[in-house]
């Protein structure tokens, strides 16, 4: 065991879930590499990179996972919501279709997924949001505050939110582990994750950002 083991308090499995081409693999890549592709292809099975906050004064490597929406995948991917502790379910603010699958989605994920996950409903391609919206940000806003769901609108082309929409994830998993732990942080806990990989430093996630994105 390497002194990479030594790098961080907690691990956070965050899977990202819904239909194909909303923009999930983006909002991935730009929060942990800062990129955009255009061009992205649709992915296959799953992939998931990793980044670490402080939070609390207290590393948190995020491992987000990112699932293949597409129909013939699905049974493959299922297996991967266990362990997970925090899901940002995903939709295109110009697509209603991808809204209105929103709940197949949340009954999948709680089927496979710890029943205390904590979910954030993402609202995705906010930057089209003057020529081109479908889904009304009340709506969704409506819909996430009857069903216990953080709610956020990103655009993962301009960078809009996708930091706060991580970070804020983060935190709400972070004080849920403190909670149950009795609020005693412990060195080199992995919390219900088993996974690791290689982690990249980044800076913290602050309490105002965390107020912000619960009410937008």
């Amino acid at each position: 065991m390497g002194s990479g083991e030594d790098e961080y308090n907690f691990v956070f499995k965050v899977v990202l879930i819904g239909e194909s081409g909303v923009g999930k693999t983006n909002l991935l890549s730009r929060f942990t590499r800062n990129e955009f592709n255009h061009d992205s292809r649709t992915t296959i099975g799953v992939e998931f990179s990793t980044r670490t906050l402080t939070v609390d004064g207290h590393l948190v490597k995020a491992q987000i996972w990112d699932t293949a929406g597409l129909e013939r995948y699905r049974a493959i991917t299922s297996a991967y919501y266990r362990g997970a502790v925090g899901a940002l379910l995903v939709y295109d603010i110009t697509k209603h279709q991808t809204y209105d699958s929103i709940e197949r989605w949340l009954k999948e994920l709680y089927d496979h997924a710890d029943a205390s996950i904590v979910v954030m409903l993402v609202g995705n391609k906010c930057d089209l949001k003057d020529e081109a919206r479908e889904v009304p940000s009340e709506e969704a806003k409506m819909y996430a505050d009857s069903n216990g769901l953080l709610f956020i609108e990103t655009s993962a082309l301009d960078s809009t939110n996708v930091e706060l929409a991580f970070e804020t994830i983060l935190r709400d998993v972070y004080q849920k582990v403190l909670k149950s732990k009795g609020g005693v942080p412990k060195d080199n806990t992995v919390t219900l994750s088993k996974e690791a990989a290689p982690i990249q430093s980044q800076p913290q996630a602050t309490e105002a950002n965390r107020s912000c994105c619960k009410n937008i």
